[in-house]
Formats: C-alpha cells, sequence, structure tokens
C-alpha cells in the first residue's frame, strides 16, 4: 500500500466530499447531509471490498476531471449514467477501474442521472467534522466542496485487479423499469399538514405531473406545477422535518426536501416521499416530470423492509470479488473438445 494522488483538473459546481451522514446532531440544528443517492453510494464502496465510513467524491451534472500525479489506485463509480473517460477509453458509470500515474479521469453528464461517485480503494484524505467527512454544501463544513486545482489524496491506496470491471446494477420490482430505471411514480404517504390543504390541491398533487426546476440543490427540489392552495392562512411553529417531507410555501409551489435540508421547518407539508423513493428522485433532472402516489403507512413500511432485505442481498453479491484475471480464466471450462488425429 502507498498513497496515491489526484490534481483536480476541473470540477463543476456541488462536487463534495461525502460520507454516510452526519448522526444525532440534528437536535442540535445540524443537518445529517451525506450522499443524494445512498444506494449508489454504498454500492460504489461495496463493490470495491471497503469498509464502512469511508468518504467518497459526489459528482454533480457539472462533472470532474482529475489527473493522477502519484502512485495508482483502483476506484468505483456508480451514481446515474454519467460518461467516464480514462486512459483513452470510454465507460459508463457502474464501472471499477484502476487509475494510474499521469492518466486523467473525466466524468460529464450522460443520459440520465443527476449524481455520481467516487470511491477509492484506500482512505479519501478530507478533513472530519462532528465526527464525519459528509460535506453540508451551504457551509462547507465537513470534506468540503472539491474544487479546480485542488490536490486529492489517498491513503494506502490499493490496487485490486480482482474488483475490475462493470457493477451490476439492482433491478426494481415493485415499480415499472426502462433500461434499468424506475419510471414509477414518486410515492408519499400523505401528511401531516394534508389537512390544512384545499381539496382540489389534493387531488392535483397526486393527479398531475410536476416537473424538476432549476432551483434545485442538495437542500431540496423545487417543482413547476399546479399551484397547491391552502385552505387559509396558517401560521404553523416549526417542528422537525425530514428529508422527503414535501413543504409547500405561501405560493403554492412544493419542494422536496434533501439530504442538506434544514432541521426544522414551519411551512406546511402536503405529503413525505418514502425512503424508498428518495434517491432516485434525487437523480431527477432539470426539466424531467414526474409524478407522485399516494400509499398508506402501512404499505410504506412493507416497502421499506422489502427494500432493505432485497438491498442487502444485492450488497452480500457485488461484495464478491471477481478474481484476477489468471483466476477467472482458471474458473472457465476453456477446453471444447481434443482432436487425437
Amino acid at each position: 500500500m502507498s498513497d496515491t494522488e489526484f490534481n483536480v483538473t476541473f470540477a463543476g459546481p456541488l462536487v463534495t466530499v461525502q460520507d454516510v451522514g452526519r448522526r444525532g446532531h440534528m437536535r442540535f440544528g445540524v443537518p445529517h447531509s451525506g450522499p443524494m443517492d445512498r444506494l449508489a453510494f454504498q454500492a460504489a464502496h461495496t463493490a470495491l471490498g471497503n469498509a464502512p465510513g469511508l468518504g467518497a467524491l459526489e459528482v454533480s451534472l457539472g462533472g470532474l476531471v482529475l489527473t493522477c500525479t502519484q502512485g495508482a489506485v483502483t476506484l468505483s463509480i456508480t451514481g446515474g449514467d454519467f460518461v467516464v473517460d480514462h486512459a483513452g477509453q470510454t465507460h459508463r458509470s457502474w464501472v471499477i477501474l484502476t487509475v494510474k500515474k499521469g492518466e486523467r479521469l473525466s466524468l460529464r453528464a450522460g443520459p440520465s442521472g443527476s449524481w455520481a461517485y467516487v470511491a477509492f480503494a484506500g482512505q479519501l484524505h478530507a478533513q472530519s467534522w462532528l465526527g464525519s467527512s459528509a460535506t453540508h454544501a451551504l457551509s462547507g463544513f465537513g470534506g468540503g466542496t472539491v474544487t479546480t486545482g485542488q490536490v486529492l489524496g489517498v491513503k494506502q491506496s490499493e490496487i485490486r485487479d480482482d474488483r475490475l470491471g462493470d457493477i451490476p446494477q439492482i433491478q426494481g420490482v415493485d415499480t415499472p423499469q426502462h433500461d434499468g430505471v424506475d419510471t414509477g411514480p414518486i410515492r408519499v404517504v400523505m401528511g401531516p399538514q394534508d389537512r390544512h390543504f384545499e381539496a382540489a390541491a389534493l387531488d392535483h398533487f397526486t393527479s398531475a405531473p410536476f416537473k424538476v426546476t432549476d432551483a434545485y440543490d442538495r437542500m431540496g427540489m423545487r417543482l413547476n406545477g399546479p399551484a397547491l392552495g391552502l385552505k387559509a392562512a396558517l401560521s404553523i411553529p416549526s417542528e422537525p422535518i425530514v428529508r422527503g417531507s414535501v413543504q409547500v410555501a405561501g405560493d403554492g409551489v412544493p419542494t422536496v426536501l434533501l439530504a442538506d435540508h434544514q432541521t426544522t421547518g414551519g411551512y406546511p407539508k402536503i405529503a413525505t416521499v418514502i425512503g424508498r423513493d428518495t434517491d432516485r428522485l434525487a437523480q431527477h433532472r432539470k426539466g424531467q416530470e414526474m409524478r407522485f402516489k399516494s400509499i398508506c403507512a402501512q404499505d410504506a413500511v412493507r416497502i421499506a423492509r422489502d427494500h432493505s432485505a432485497r438491498m442487502a442481498g444485492y450488497l452480500d453479491q457485488i461484495a464478491v470479488a471477481r478474481g484476477s484475471f489468471a483466476q477467472r480464466l482458471m474458473r472457465e471450462n476453456l477446453i471444447f473438445g481434443c482432436d487425437w488425429d
């Protein structure tokens, strides 16, 4: 093992260091933060054989270009469908590569998705705040925003030839699929303030399409659709809120709260996106359309349990190393017959 360094040749906006998130501090007003797409983040580390708790880079649609200036390291790329250029070859995300000194790695927006993850076979050097390197983008606390010209270090970096290749993606079974991407409605549990909305607003929320606006960052996603009118002006005391809360301002416009959401809020909340669907909602892009579907709390619990079990099985599957090239050849039956003449 040795250390590897990268020069950040280019970094778009909202490229940050993230780990699993900062737990246990929301009661003090400190957001949880962590990855926008939690499954993709976890898969990036698991497929590399990394121990839990390590940090990774979260890459926005603006993209990222890294040049390796020292050492070599195996890394994984997951998340949205980004285009990956490395050593003269083009790949799609959900792949494991080894980058060596003098080589360049480029990530840019591809057909779909808003966030990609780069995990390293080693420990990404990053500052810690309150026990976590997860970056709160608005304040910059944590590992921080990655900027052009910065030097990134990976301690105790390793080359893991037995991990190279494509990473299988989990396939959804409870939502429609198109080219491996969930296309079903975003499922929500209505409330807790749905009773304060007009009947027409409740109907529009679960029947009309909404589109992602350009007011979209790690804190939340503002949507464009029919106005969601309130029955009367309200003065709701601020209360704790969670990732996936759909809060509606006085103009009737909904905003879905995401990884860096504030810890309390006083806007009425018409619904809450279930945990199973927050990752794929976060991968939507500006102008992309979505619909919401109301389910009961009991169904949300069942979906959460089923998804947790399926996710555990999926992660166990991709955690198994493929073996080196020589080992893979030894596992294959390359003899199809013999001609003794």
